[in-house]
């Protein structure tokens, strides 16, 4: 099995740079933050969107170069992930550490700016996803861990623009559904993706829940992550007063989760079609919970 997303293509050392930090998944997380401020009913201004994008594109470039580094030892024993970047030696080490200080830095330069929460919080989410990598050499769920990163996110965006809220009502207006919603959303498609390296798990010891519980159960597993995932949001639509746009965009979102569920079961060989439909599924719930909360303020 071949597919890697993170793989190089190209001899250009800036598309290396890309596909060492997913340059797709870290923009495909931005809408995350945005549904988390508009459907917590604070007032969002510009200068605070701003800011949550620098934060996050700071903590997802970060992480992901972080993951690459910790991950070298794995990855330069897999087939699967043999033209990685620092594999192949088209990324330096030393130029994915210089992407971990200045993604951290922007990271944090912004959440200080935002407000007093954001600064005070800030080391919660940077911990998490930095700590990613260590989770499959300890436990057999890092989709979890995985899914639990993406969904602060969600959370971040409620806290960036929480102004001077006291803490408690910023926490009480996190759209809970929705973040709970992402975690078994990405817990469920990373299970899925880790059926391409079973063997290679099982045989190194990478905790994964394949390698622990095998192919069926996991499919299992997948399924049952995605089916909670789907309930939630759905519930979030009438918990957070959105309408028909967004209804529209959860049909869609959930047979396409569904659909991926169909096809991995279908065999491994279609796990990398399975996986490529999380951007889509991703940008369809985001996006129609962002214009369906735009057209209730509209309209406020």
């Amino acid at each position: 099995m071949a597919f890697d997303p993170g793989e190089v293509s190209k001899a250009s050392r800036f598309h290396a740079l890309m596909r060492l930090v997913r340059i797709e998944h870290t923009l495909f997380s931005l809408p995350y933050a945005y549904v988390g401020a508009l459907l917590s009913g604070f007032h969002v201004t510009w200068a605070e969107v701003i800011l949550m994008s620098f934060a996050l594109l700071g903590l997802r470039t970060a992480a992901l170069a972080y993951n690459n580094i910790a991950d070298i030892d794995i990855d330069s024993l897999n087939p699967r992930t043999w033209n990685r970047s620092l594999i192949r030696g088209a990324v330096k080490v030393s130029d994915a550490w210089w992407l971990v200080v200045v993604g951290s830095v922007i990271y944090f330069v912004s959440a200080v700016l935002l407000n007093i929460w954001t600064a005070l919080l800030s080391p919660i989410p940077w911990v998490l996803a930095l700590s990613y990598p260590q989770g499959k050499r300890k436990h057999s769920f890092p989709h979890l861990h995985l899914g639990l990163t993406l969904a602060m996110a969600v959370a971040g965006g409620t806290i960036a623009v929480a102004g001077n809220a006291s803490l408690l009502e910023a926490l009480l207006r996190i759209p809970w559904a929705f973040f709970f919603g992402v975690l078994f959303w990405v817990a469920g498609f990373d299970t899925i993706y880790a059926l391409m390296d079973y063997e290679f798990d099982v045989a190194h010891r990478v905790g994964s829940i394949p390698a622990r519980f095998g192919i069926r159960r996991a499919l299992s597993m997948a399924l049952t992550f995605h089916l909670i995932a789907v309930a939630l949001f759905g519930l979030a639509g009438p918990l957070y007063g959105l309408g028909g746009v967004y209804i529209a965009g959860w049909a869609i979102g959930s047979f396409l989760i569904l659909y991926e569920n169909y096809l991995a079961r279908k065999g491994v060989e279609n796990v990398p079609r399975a996986f490529n439909l999380n951007i889509p599924i991703g940008l369809i719930l985001t996006l129609s919970a962002i214009a369906d909360a735009l057209i209730k303020l509209g309209g406020d």
